[in-house]
C-alpha cells in the first residue's frame, strides 16, 4: 500500500509565527511549481495540506501552488491550548503573515471547510494580492445551524475525550464526508496521519469549539465582520464548487454565498459529500481549471471594508 510519503512527496517548508508567550511556532506549508500566478490552498478541519495533493499534481506545471497547514494541523507545530489561542482571527493573522512573508502576488484562493472563512478574511486583509476565489463546501458567516454530529463533539469533557482520546471526529469523517465513493485505505491513512495521539489532536478539538453559538464567543464578531465584507469581494472571478450531499455545509450555505455573488460560477455536484475534492476529484479540478482560465487584469482593488 502506498505510504503518505508516496502520495504526498513534497518537501515541507516552514514559516514562523509567535505563540502566546512570544516564542516561535512553525507553520508548515508546501510550495510546488512556478509561474506568474499562485494557487493558495487553505484546508479546514480535520484535514491538512494533503487534501490538496491533486491540485498540486494538476496545476504545478503551470502555477505556483502553496498548501498550508494551520498551527496544530498537518506538519505544523501542535502547541497546547495555553500556548496558542486557536481562534479564527488568529488563523487569519497567521495566513496573512505567510502571504506577506512570501510576497504572494496574483493569487487564486482555493479553500475548503474552515479554510473558506480563514482564506476569505485574508483576501479582505490583502485585497490587492488576490485575483480569483474558489470555494469548496464552506461558509463565511455565523453558523445558521450546528449539525448534531458537531454539537455532540462539544459536550463538556465527553466531547474532548472523544475527539482527542478516540480521534472520533477525524476517523468518522473518513466515511461520513464521502457519498459517491469510499476513500481508499491509503488516502484515509494519509488524512489521519498527523493526528496520531492526544496532543496531536488539539487543533481538531479547538476548531470544533471555535464554532460560535452566542454573541459572547470571540469568533462571532470575526464571522460577522467577514460576512459584511463578502460583497466587496465580488469584483473577482469566483467559483463555488459544492458536494450537495454534505450534511455539514449543506446546500443552503452554497445558496447563501451565491446570493451574495450572483456572478459566481456554481458547480453543484449532486452525489458528492463534504470531502468534495476526494469524492468528485475530476469535476472539482475541472471547475478550478475553468476559473484559472478567466482573464483578469492587474491588481484587484477591494472596496472600502464594511467594518474595520
Amino acid at each position: 500500500m502506498p505510504t503518505v510519503a508516496d502520495l504526498f512527496p513534497y518537501p515541507t517548508r516552514h514559516h514562523s509565527v509567535r505563540d502566546l508567550n512570544q516564542g516561535s511556532l512553525s507553520m508548515a506549508y508546501v510550495n510546488e511549481g512556478a509561474g506568474d500566478e499562485t494557487l493558495l490552498c487553505v484546508h479546514g478541519n480535520p484535514t491538512w495540506s494533503f487534501y490538496y495533493r491533486k491540485v498540486i499534481q494538476r496545476f504545478a506545471s503551470t502555477h505556483r501552488v502553496i498548501a498550508v497547514d494551520h498551527i496544530g494541523c498537518g506538519r505544523s507545530d501542535k502547541p497546547a491550548r495555553n500556548q496558542y489561542p486557536y481562534t479564527l482571527q488568529r488563523r487569519c493573522d497567521d495566513l496573512v503573515s505567510l502571504i506577506d512573508a512570501l510576497d504572494l502576488q496574483r493569487v487564486t484562493l482555493v479553500a475548503h471547510d474552515w479554510g473558506g472563512a480563514i482564506g476569505l478574511a485574508s483576501v479582505v486583509a490583502r485585497s490587492d494580492r488576490f485575483i480569483r476565489i474558489a470555494l469548496l463546501n464552506t461558509a463565511a458567516f455565523p453558523p445558521p445551524y450546528v449539525p448534531w454530529r458537531i454539537a455532540a463533539c462539544r459536550i463538556p469533557v465527553l466531547g474532548t475525550a472523544a475527539v482527542r482520546g478516540l480521534n472520533a471526529f477525524a476517523r468518522l469523517a473518513v466515511p461520513m464526508a464521502m457519498n459517491r465513493n469510499r476513500l481508499e485505505q491509503d488516502v484515509a491513512a494519509g488524512l489521519l496521519d498527523p493526528y496520531d495521539n492526544w496532543n496531536h489532536r488539539v487543533a481538531i478539538d479547538a476548531f470544533v469549539r471555535d464554532i460560535p453559538l452566542s454573541q459572547n464567543h470571540p469568533t462571532m464578531k470575526t464571522l460577522q465582520n467577514l460576512e459584511a465584507n463578502l460583497p466587496t469581494l465580488a469584483n473577482r472571478p469566483i467559483s463555488l464548487i459544492w458536494g450537495m450531499k454534505d450534511w455539514c455545509f449543506r446546500p443552503e450555505c452554497l445558496h447563501r454565498l451565491a446570493k451574495v455573488w450572483p456572478h459566481a460560477e456554481v458547480t453543484a455536484i449532486d452525489d458528492a459529500g463534504h470531502y468534495v475534492m476526494e469524492d468528485a476529484s475530476a469535476e472539482t479540478l475541472d471547475a478550478i481549471d475553468r476559473l484559472l482560465k478567466k482573464n483578469v487584469g492587474g491588481k484587484v482593488e477591494l472596496q472600502e471594508p464594511a467594518t474595520k
